[in-house]
Parts: structure tokens; sequence; C-alpha cells
């Protein structure tokens, strides 16, 4: 028996910006800047942004954007922690397990105390911050979370993936900045999980079971994806070149994920991938030979929101929980890609 998804609770800040007006915000006076934002299949992103200026956005201090991860974590993060209760009918103290993702700022103590302080979870609750992980991360999350609920099969736990991504931007005329600055937005999700013998009964209409998990790390790819330091704030960096080895190693992991289970690619019914970009997303429909209806809900996400890292997949999951097209029986593949490089798959099964 495995652990099943009992709700997901989405958050994002109230304010959105579409790609016309973050170019104009940014004082992007390169063409090739403003051509990289408006031609980025983005139509716009929810941030946390400061006040503008006559000279467009201000810069932010190391401080500032520090100040801005933790807000996000509380804000955005817990307004999504109270949605998944809300949706389960249960309250803080019947979880037994924490789980947060986050790779948009450090803090220590972290998110779990953060959250365990906001919201009232027991004293005793079990927890882990996985921190720096990336885009893959919800599924690293996931995966100590569901053999915990294995191992305790009457347990109920919670994974919380909070990204702040406009708490990692600098801002310069470089077009690798540039890149990041056009793609990233800010979101918080938590996906509430029972055990199998969990005494609770939720409100799992549309939502799966997770049944198994499969890595694929591509070393010649370590440094595709990264946080270097700009004046002491940090500065992601993708490498152009990603889609290509993402695309290139994507079949791997599902070849064997679906060969342990005695399962064929065609016996797939849904496909939810990580909104990494549309390059990225091209690359890997390409190679897993798959339609824009069987990522119809990750161009969604892009579209409107950008890559909201982590969060990703589990908005992606909710869009499809809320289209009601899942029947009994069905499965499908979670897929999220991350540095390392790194992909992550889990299966479903509704």
């Amino acid at each position: 028996m495995n652990p099943r998804i009992l709700a997901l609770g989405t958050a994002v800040p109230e304010t959105s910006y579409t790609q016309e007006e973050l170019v104009r915000l940014f004082g992007a006076g390169n063409p090739k800047i403003t051509r990289l934002f408006l031609s980025s299949h983005i139509h716009k992103r929810h941030l946390t942004m400061p006040t503008p200026g006559p000279l467009g956005m201000p810069e932010e201090s190391v401080e500032e954007l520090l100040a801005k991860h933790r807000t996000g974590i509380l804000r955005e993060g817990g307004r999504a922690v109270e949605q998944a209760l809300q949706q389960a009918a249960l309250a803080p103290e019947q979880i037994d397990y924490l789980v947060c993702v986050t790779s948009t700022g450090y803090l220590c103590p972290g998110a779990t105390a953060l959250l365990i302080d906001q919201h009232g979870f027991r004293q005793d609750i079990h927890r882990i911050d996985v921190v720096g992980m990336g885009c893959n991360a919800a599924l690293n999350g996931l995966q100590p979370l569901v053999q915990f609920l294995r191992y305790r099969p009457e347990a109920v736990g919670m994974l919380v993936c909070i990204e702040t991504c406009s708490a990692a931007y600098v801002h310069n005329d470089q077009i690798g900045t540039a890149v990041v600055n056009s793609l990233f937005g800010d979101a918080a999700a938590a996906a509430l999980l029972a055990g199998p013998e969990a005494p609770v009964s939720g409100n799992d209409a549309g939502l799966p079971v997770l049944e198994d998990f499969e890595s694929q790390i591509i070393l010649e790819a370590l440094h595709t994806m990264r946080f270097d330091l700009d004046h002491g704030k940090l500065s992601f960096f993708l490498d152009r070149d990603i889609p290509y080895f993402l695309g290139a190693n994507c079949q791997k992991p599902v070849a064997r994920l679906l060969e342990r289970q005695g399962l064929k690619k065609r016996q797939i019914d849904h496909w939810l991938v990580h909104s990494g970009g549309r390059k990225v997303i091209d690359s890997i429909k390409m190679n897993l030979e798959l339609s824009d209806h069987d990522v119809r809900h990750t161009l969604k996400i892009l579209e409107e929101y950008g890559n909201i890292s982590s969060c990703s997949v589990l908005f992606s999951m909710r869009e499809l929980a809320r289209e009601g097209t899942v029947r009994p029986g069905d499965r499908g593949i979670l897929m999220a890609m991350g540095p390392g490089a790194a992909i992550e798959l889990a299966l479903l099964r509704w």
C-alpha cells in the first residue's frame, strides 16, 4: 500500500506583472534583453518587488532579499498550508511529518521551524528542510515523506514548497542575468499526504497515490544550473545548453521506472512536467514523443506564472485535478528537472 495525496494548497503574491511591464521596470535598454522577455511564452508572473522609482526597479540589498525570502515562507507558504489543511478538514496538530523545500534563500532556523511556530503544529512533529536542490526539489522532498508514511502507515504528512524567486534577482545588463529575471516567478505549494492506514478521508478527488520514484543525474551538466555570488548576492546561472542535456537524458529514467513497474509508455495517461521554460518543454516533448495536449498543464503554468521552481509540478497537478478528466486506474508521471543536472520522476496512480 502506498501513501495518497489528500489535498493541494497553492499561493502566489497578490502583485503580478506582464512581461512588457517587467522589461520596462528593469530598465532594459538592450534590445536583446527586451526580445528575451517578450519571446518567453510567459504572459505574466507573480512577484514580490520593491516600489519602482523614476529610473525603474531599485536595487535591493542582501538583507532586503533575505527578508523577502522569509516573508515568502510565512505569507505564501502559510497560505498554501492553510488551504491544504482546510481542503482535507485537518488541524495542524494532526500532521506528523513536515517537509519544506526552497532554493531562494538560506535561513537558520529554516522554513519548518517558522511554519510550525506560525500554524501551531505539534512540538514533536518530525521535520526536514530541503534547501538548494532547485526546480526538481518537490520530488526530492516527497521521497523521505513517502518512506516515512510507508513506515508509519497511520500517519499524515505535508510537503511545502516555497520559492520566492524574486529574492534571488540581481540587476545588470548581462544576458545571463536577463534569462533568469525573464523566467522565474514567486509561489508556494503544499501537498498533504496520508499513509494507507491513516484515519482520514480528505477531499482526494482527482489526486493520486504515489507508487515509485526514479532519478537521473547528468554529471556532464554539473555546472549548467547553479548559484553564483554577485557582490554578495545569490545570482542564478542557466546554461543555454540545458534543454539539450535534459532532452538527451530524459528517456533513461522513464525507461527504468516503467520497466521496474512492468509498464509501457502507452499506459501512462497523464504527464505532469516541470514548467522550466519553452525550450526545455519542447526538448522533453520531442525526446519522449509527447504532444502539446500531454503537457497542456505544464504550458498553462508557464504562461500564467513563469517558472516557479519546485512548486511547478504541484501547480500542474492542481490543474489536472480541477480538469476532472482522471479516472480510477489512470497512471501518470510527475517529472521535474533542476541543478545537478538532475531529472526526478514519480509514478502516480489514481
